[in-house]
């Protein structure tokens, strides 16, 4: 009788610990999805920028440090990888962005042009996919650092080598605001 209350309780122990390990796998797994979704919407991002670039260059070429900038914060925000080096150099990009945006807002026959405008829309729609990608990642995040963390689970995911990972967080209250990208004519 004993032998099976002992039987038992290993049983249980099995499973909990089953549980408690698949648990933190569906989290990792989320997470690295939910990672995987911020950089496809990115590298999206990043492959509209030269053609905004180019838009613009035909007609304000002579503000190449504006658009050099752009390039260049473009190319350290492709190249970084960690969610904390991605979130500075996105913060970078979105000012580089910005102050595109404000150059075009001094060309009125530039916001006329059709393709600038269709880019445009297109930028600001992947700003707001972003956005999305971001928030449902930082919660998967802070469920498996939450579930890592937590007793009894703690234990086990310091065994198997469960690691926290780090938020995608943009820096500035002003970073926080998607690049304007209204080229509607002012109000007089």
């Amino acid at each position: 009788m004993t032998g099976l209350i002992i039987l038992g309780i290993l049983v249980l122990l099995v499973i909990f610990l089953i549980g408690m390990y698949n648990g933190l796998v569906r989290l990792k797994i989320q997470c690295d999805n939910a990672w995987a979704d911020i950089d496809v919407q990115l590298k999206r991002r990043y492959d509209l920028i030269p053609n905004l670039v180019e838009t613009v260059k035909g007609y304000a070429a002579h503000e190449k440090d504006t658009l050099e900038g752009v390039i260049n914060a473009r190319n350290r925000a492709m190249t970084a990888t960690t969610p904390a080096d991605k979130a500075q150099a996105e913060n970078m990009l979105t000012g580089a962005l910005k102050s595109l945006f404000a150059l075009a807002e001094a060309y009125p026959q530039l916001r006329a042009i059709e393709s600038f405008t269709s880019l445009q829309n297109s930028l600001s729609q992947i700003e707001d996919t972003v956005q999305n990608a971001r928030r449902y990642y930082n919660a998967v995040v802070r469920d498996l650092n939450t579930k890592i963390e937590q007793f009894p689970t703690n234990i086990f995911a310091n065994m198997l080598g469960f690691k926290e990972r780090q938020f995608f967080e943009v820096a500035a209250a002003a970073e926080r605001e998607a690049p304007k990208v209204s080229f509607s004519a002012p109000n007089a």
